[in-house]
């Protein structure tokens, strides 16, 4: 899970073996994924959270993420998770866009939440969706192949 995340930051630092096994070990945490793509989310009541998602750069356009997603959504679903929040830097263009194609929508904006080395931070964007929602896995035009 770190080797992917590492290949894969957007554009800065990744998290560490150690960072991954403390999120693991935490109540509710769900892991999913291969050697090409990883989701670490968590469920909690009645809310769930996309903590990472990574696709290895060579594995990416091809529908890991956006299987990820659905998956991840169909768990919090099954327990009990009315709704699905993640966080997105403002500047990264190809994840918004996933999301976008995806129906999820703003819900907040945090200022100054990710540190770019000589740069100003960039903000991170608060999306949501409904955890049982239908469409998690297919695009708005329906054909489920972009991420």
């Amino acid at each position: 899970m770190a080797a992917v995340h590492a290949e894969s930051a957007w554009p800065e630092r990744a998290w560490s073996e150690a960072e991954f096994a403390a999120l693991l070990a935490s109540p509710g945490t769900v892991a999913l994924g291969d050697a090409r793509a990883v989701l670490l989310g968590r469920i909690a009541g009645g809310e769930a959270e996309v903590l990472m998602l990574a696709t290895r750069p060579a594995e990416r356009r091809r529908g890991l993420a956006r299987g990820l997603l659905a998956a991840f959504a169909a768990r919090a679903a099954a327990a009990g998770a009315d709704r699905i929040l993640l966080e997105v830097a403002e500047d990264n263009g190809p994840a918004r866009a996933l999301y976008d194609g995806l129906g999820w929508v703003l819900v907040g904006r945090r200022a100054g939440y990710y540190r770019r080395a000589g740069g100003a931070p960039a903000a991170a964007l608060v999306l949501a969706r409904r955890a049982g929602d239908a469409d998690a896995a297919t695009s708005r035009t329906g054909h489920g192949k972009s991420s």
